[in-house]
């Protein structure tokens, strides 16, 4: 029987509540968009605070849903469960499975997935490094670059850059523009650290035409089938002149360009 109004999906948490929103908001997904609300309740640090959350908040058709790593609030929610509340432990299950099978004590430590480490602060400085090295910025730090992506515009330079920058990778992008000559530093790089990226006379001219659209205005030539060609191919004659790998982005995802990239330099570093 379906009850009147949304249900609220209570979200109880020693820590934030994040884990578990994140869980609840995938879960009632699968539901009519009205059927149900999320409510956190984080930051429940003893077995009092638990049962006045509880007893608040607990109607008729009360739902919980707990991300405690806190023992004491794990049991105490669990027998409240057993009495009747509807509970559904989300992360005790996983971490018990963990302890079972590698013999490892669990630290029982809220938040810890947020813990500052050294992989955070590597990812925050390829952030910075991309965006200082984006279009063809700074072209005097590409030696301290991990990936540097070359093609003309519009080809998918820039996402790509920032989304293997939060991979952690320090990724510099240089435009291939007519009438400009490349800057020199790319032709002192190591080559298998260089990726050229091309795509289609005809994907770059519907880019190029919606992106004029979008700006209101008109370039000469910019989308014009004889340029672009000939852009392409005057980026393809740099690209052979360096010797790096060619990849094509037409209709592919930036993920998929980025494990292609990521399996080559690999490929490379475990020869050297």
């Amino acid at each position: 029987m379906k009850v009147a109004g949304p249900l609220t999906v209570h979200v109880l948490s020693d820590s934030l509540g994040e884990t578990g929103e994140t869980v609840a908001r995938a879960a009632v997904a699968q539901f009519d968009s009205e059927a149900f609300r999320i409510e956190r309740l984080p930051k429940v640090s003893t077995p009092e605070e638990l049962h006045a959350a509880v007893k608040s908040h607990c109607g008729s058709d009360c739902i919980f849903f707990y991300t405690f790593v806190n023992d004491a609030l794990r049991s105490e929610m669990s027998k409240l469960a057993m009495g009747g509340v509807n509970a559904v432990d989300l992360i005790g299950p996983s971490v018990e499975l963990l302890r079972r099978a590698s013999g490892f004590e669990p630290t029982g430590e809220a938040g810890a997935i947020r813990r500052t480490d050294q992989d955070y602060f590597d990812r925050i400085e390829a952030m910075e490094f991309a965006v200082r090295h984006d279009d063809g910025r700074n072209t005097e730090g590409l030696q301290e670059a991990d990936i540097v992506l070359i093609g003309v515009s519009r080809t998918s330079k820039t996402p790509l850059s920032m989304y293997m920058a939060f991979k952690g990778f320090r990724v510099a992008n240089v435009p291939l523009a007519p009438g400009s000559a490349p800057p020199p530093e790319i032709f002192e790089l190591d080559p298998r650290r260089v990726f050229g990226l091309v795509t289609s006379a005809d994907i770059l001219m519907e880019i190029r035409t919606a992106r004029m659209s979008e700006l209101g205005g008109w370039i000469p030539g910019y989308a014009e089938r004889e340029t672009v060609e000939r852009e392409i191919e005057d980026a393809r004659s740099v690209m052979r002149r360096i010797g790096c790998l060619v990849i094509r982005t037409d209709d592919r995802a930036i993920e998929e360009t980025s494990r292609e990239i990521i399996a080559h330099l690999q490929g490379y570093e475990t020869h050297d």
